[in-house]
């Protein structure tokens, strides 16, 4: 039985451990959390997960929670103009619906099952010395944590990162009572674009403590939404979010009149980050090769809501490599060959976020207008999500945008 270590238990390292468990591998997962300190502790991340990556949850039978999570049936897009007026609203069906599930209550209840069909958990921080050491006991070793010292093993891959800076700073809020959008009759995402400003997402969530709306401002650095560095008081990063929503989106803030409070003492996080691609390989003091998963190879900005996704499709490639290479020493090709498969998916990803954190080109800005008047653009944004590759024939290149709005726009007489 071949024996792999995976350090780290978020989406991507969990996934690929309960699959490879399924299939009689020898599994230990590192964490620096118990599962009751992930399920108790404040929030992870944003997360939407759509049909495809929700698919691979299927596939494993670990869609625990897809009976309870509330179903995102589409993907929504305003831009404020002049004095905040919303000058462009729609909304695009989804083909299979989205979820999100809050990942405190996913990762600690995957923890607990993988723990329950008798894998070995490990509680116990890693630097890189300890995993020089326990690597040795291992056939493969993956890295899945993509924050600390372990990421450094891993170098920037400056062909593939445009940015060194962050691009956004980022404040995310939990939220119970947050009124419906009168303007549709089903639940959807949806995407608030402040031109110079920043962005407001709003998305339908279960959390820990039953249905929510998570509120998640993304501001440009410097402007007047970056305002959340320091702020430790739950309640404070609450209201400053719903001050913005006031100033910025009041067609969001009319939402929250009803009375709006956060979901538990944890439902609140901010911070910033590079986006950044790695080189997938890391080496050890002692030799040894690690391979890295997801965000620690791959971390781009959220503003698209692909980390999660991401993530999925990672674990659900290297799966599918693990399974084909059998008895096969699990070398540097493997290693590089298992990212190459990835990143034909993660590039397409990485190319539509770096574009979306610039300012829009104008053949964008009127295919974001056409949307309002087509629903078949508006279909195909919002299924783009599922599908990022679906951009490259239509989105970035002003020939292909028209080609495509004058293949949907009603003929003229």
């Amino acid at each position: 039985m071949r024996k792999i270590l995976i350090v780290g238990a978020g989406q991507a390292g969990l996934q690929l451990a309960l699959g490879l468990q399924s299939h009689g591998y020898d599994v230990t997962v590192m964490t620096n959390r118990t599962a009751d300190e992930v399920r108790n502790g404040r929030v992870l991340s944003t997360q939407c997960m759509f049909d495809t990556s929700l698919a691979h949850e299927r596939e494993l039978g670990i869609n625990f929670w897809e009976a309870e999570a509330p179903r995102v049936e589409g993907l929504g897009v305003s831009v404020s103009g002049p004095e905040s007026a919303r000058v462009i609203d729609w909304v695009g069906r989804l083909d299979g619906y989205a979820q999100s599930v809050d990942q405190r209550v996913k990762m600690s209840g995957w923890l607990e099952t993988f723990a329950q069909r008798g894998g070995q958990v490990v509680v116990h921080g890693v630097a890189v010395s300890d995993l020089d050491y326990f690597a040795r006991s291992y056939d493969l070793v993956l890295v899945a944590a993509g924050k600390g010292e372990l990421v450094q093993m891993f170098g920037r891959d400056a062909s593939r990162s445009p940015y060194e800076k962050p691009q956004r700073a980022l404040a995310v809020s939990y939220v119970h009572g947050l009124g419906p959008r009168p303007e549709h009759e089903f639940r959807a995402v949806r995407c608030n674009l402040v031109p110079g400003v920043g962005e407001l997402f709003v998305i339908p969530a279960l959390t820990v403590s039953g249905d929510c709306d998570i509120l998640f401002w993304e501001g440009v650095p410097g402007g007047p939404v970056d305002v959340f560095d320091g702020v430790k008081d739950p309640a404070e990063q609450l209201r400053l979010t719903l001050e913005l929503m006031r100033t910025f989106t009041p067609w969001e803030y009319d939402r929250t009149k009803g009375g709006v409070e956060l979901t538990d003492a944890g439902a609140t996080l901010a911070g910033r980050y590079a986006p950044v691609v790695r080189n997938p390989i890391g080496e050890l003091p002692g030799g040894g090769l690690v391979l890295g998963v997801a965000d620690v190879v791959v971390a781009n900005d959220p503003i698209t809501g692909q980390g999660s996704n991401n993530a999925a499709k990672c674990a659900a490639v290297y799966l599918e490599a693990i399974l084909a290479h059998g008895d096969q020493p699990f070398d540097r090709d493997f290693m590089q060959s298992a990212f190459d498969r990835y990143w034909e998916n993660a590039q397409h990803v990485t190319k539509w976020t770096n574009a979306m954190l610039a300012p829009p080109p104008e053949h964008v800005l009127n295919l974001i207008g056409a949307a309002g008047q087509l629903p078949a653009v508006a279909h195909r944004f919002a299924n783009g999500f599922d599908d990022p590759a679906d951009f490259e024939n239509w989105f970035y290149d002003p020939e292909k945008a028209g080609a495509f709005l004058a293949s949907v726009s009603p003929a003229q007489g």
